[in-house]
């Protein structure tokens, strides 16, 4: 009988055991990681969570997420699936790891987030939102830098097989995403909630250096593999005769 080939992407799968865990485990972290930064919606619901309590805060959350799950869905189906071919997919490797390098550079180096408070508030001003969730949502959405950073990110993880290309592996990995952000927002209205004032502009700053820290950490570890990578196509290529 012919043995039936592994591809790349079936070794990282049986690593979990399931064909779609790997994709959902993918969009858990990505969205739970880049929900840390200090930005306008953390800014909101600190300031609503000690003002209005866990409800009002949470529902901030929920609709910053579901506009986080959006831009993502979007960036899976109309950009991050172009990046399919070899040398493209190398070329995003090495893009990713210097967008995520930037990231942190730039929170490790944040010395204030009276500038964040500034831009929620402007960007609030736009569209009027009446409910809790519209203001999470409308804020999200008036932000795009957080499509750009899902298109960036999005064509680094099809890049590494992380998540496939059917439309499941794409779900699962959306759906992670919405849990990501949601477990991080609700944790967050928690914690200011029960905080009393506590959250402190030292303490956001704190947040962020933390978060530069993280992506410090993954940048390396980008750089490692792509190292290793360039190591072992050398190694294959064999000496010259």
């Amino acid at each position: 009988m012919k043995k039936r080939k592994r591809t790349t992407t079936g070794r990282n799968f049986d690593m979990f055991g399931h064909p779609y865990l790997l994709a959902a485990l993918t969009g858990f972290v990505s969205g739970f990681i880049v929900s840390i930064p200090v930005g306008p919606i953390n800014v909101t619901i600190i300031n609503e969570g000690a003002r209005r309590g866990l409800l009002w805060a949470s529902l901030i959350g929920f609709g910053a997420s579901a506009m986080e799950v959006i831009y993502c869905g979007l960036a899976f189906t109309g950009f991050a699936s172009f990046f399919n071919g070899v040398v493209l997919k190398a070329a995003m490797e090495l893009v990713s790891f210097i967008f995520i390098l930037y990231l942190a550079i730039r929170f490790l180096k944040t010395k204030e987030v009276s500038g964040c408070t500034r831009v929620g508030e402007k960007l609030g001003k736009r569209l009027k939102p009446h409910s809790a969730f519209g203001v999470g949502f409308v804020r999200v959405m008036l932000n795009p830098g957080v499509f750009l950073c899902w298109v960036v990110l999005g064509a680094s993880f099809k890049a590494r097989d992380w998540v496939g290309n059917s439309f499941s592996d794409v779900f699962w990995c959306v759906a992670g995403v919405g849990a990501g952000t949601c477990a991080w927002f609700t944790g967050l209205s928690y914690a200011v909630s029960r905080g009393h004032g506590k959250f402190t502009e030292k303490t956001l700053l704190r947040m962020e250096h933390g978060s530069g820290l993280v992506m410090l950490g993954l940048a390396v570890a980008e750089g490692v593999h792509i190292v290793v990578q360039m190591v072992q196509h050398k190694m294959q290529l064999g000496p010259k005769p």
